[in-house]
């Protein structure tokens, strides 16, 4: 377990597809599918990062179901990896629960499907993410996070490049991959 390695889903600031800057909604699959990628990857935690108490309500209402409802029962491992979850309203709120418990700001890391002149390849962010301060990871839902987000990062990743020009992938395929890379096990 990497324990002080977070990621982070943002649903405000983003875009959508006017390039307008908005808040968007939890989905299910995010909430469920990113927790379980993250626990097998040993990320420390997992936060929703979202402004609006109808979203945090609607996430409670599945904690609750998850942790201690019915679905604790029925699926033991979404409940261990549904512990891994913070809702948070914003970056800075992650920031500082990251900084209640290490002592030390993190360093933020973003990703796009955009070309971002700058950007790290893996190979050097696994060198990054192996030292021992403390490394937010986000992930932009939506259109992707704004560019003053991706411009005040510390660290940009390369984006994810397929087969071809299409370059679309969800969020939940796309934390999978870039975990993977950063850090899979391949010796």
């Amino acid at each position: 377990m990497y324990d002080n390695l977070y990621l982070g889903l943002v649903h405000n600031p983003v875009y959508n597809k006017n390039k307008e800057i908005v808040t968007t909604s939890l989905t299910n699959l995010d909430i469920h599918d990113i927790a379980r990628t993250c626990k097998t990857y040993g990320i420390k935690n997992y936060f929703l990062i979202n402004p609006e108490q109808s979203q945090k309500d609607i996430f409670n209402r599945l904690k609750d179901f998850w942790r201690t409802g019915p679905g604790k029962q029925y699926n033991i491992n979404r409940f261990d990896a549904f512990k891994l979850i913070e809702f948070v309203p914003d970056i800075e709120a992650a920031k500082q629960w990251i900084k209640d418990r290490y002592s030390q700001d993190p360093i933020l890391i973003t990703t796009s499907a955009r070309l971002v002149p700058g950007s790290v390849s893996y190979e050097e962010m696994r060198k990054i993410i192996n030292r021992s301060f403390p490394k937010l990871i986000l992930f932009g839902t939506g259109y992707g996070m704004s560019e003053e987000l991706v411009n005040s990062s510390n660290f940009h990743i390369f984006r994810i490049e397929g087969a071809g020009p299409y370059n679309h992938l969800s969020v939940r395929s796309a934390i999978a991959i870039t975990l993977d890379r950063l850090i899979g096990d391949y010796e």
